[in-house]
């Protein structure tokens, strides 16, 4: 069973940088063909793709946002780190990890989710 858990500091302040890291367990980041997303959903929006790295390293985001993100990962501690920079109130989000396997249709594991709050 393949676990994800978010970690990171709760409240951030405007123009500084937001890190979170998501611990793996159960499975390894590098096993082909899985792909770890972050996600996040702003207070009564929907889901918002941000970008992912792959089994390989290779990493890819969402257009909106690649100027402010960087993805990157930790293979002996089996962990993936978002880092986002100049960060707004509109960056308030629950943020979460997630798995997708190649050409598959859906995430099959998520985590639990981790609010992080924008404010000064």
């Amino acid at each position: 069973q393949v676990q994800l858990q978010e970690s990171g500091p709760g409240l951030v302040k405007p123009s500084q940088t937001l890190s979170l890291t998501c611990t793996v367990s159960g499975g390894s980041i590098t096993t082909n063909y899985y792909y770890w997303s972050w996600i996040r959903q702003p207070p009564g929006k929907g889901l918002e793709w941000m970008g992912a790295i792959a089994y390989s390293g290779s990493t890819y985001y969402s257009p909106s946002l690649k100027s402010r993100t960087s993805i990157s990962r930790d293979t002996s501690k089996n962990q993936f780190t978002l880092q986002l920079s100049s960060v707004t109130p509109e960056d308030t989000a629950m943020y979460y990890c997630a798995r997708v396997g190649w050409g598959r249709p859906q995430y099959d594991y998520w985590g639990q989710g981790t609010q992080v709050t924008v404010s000064s």
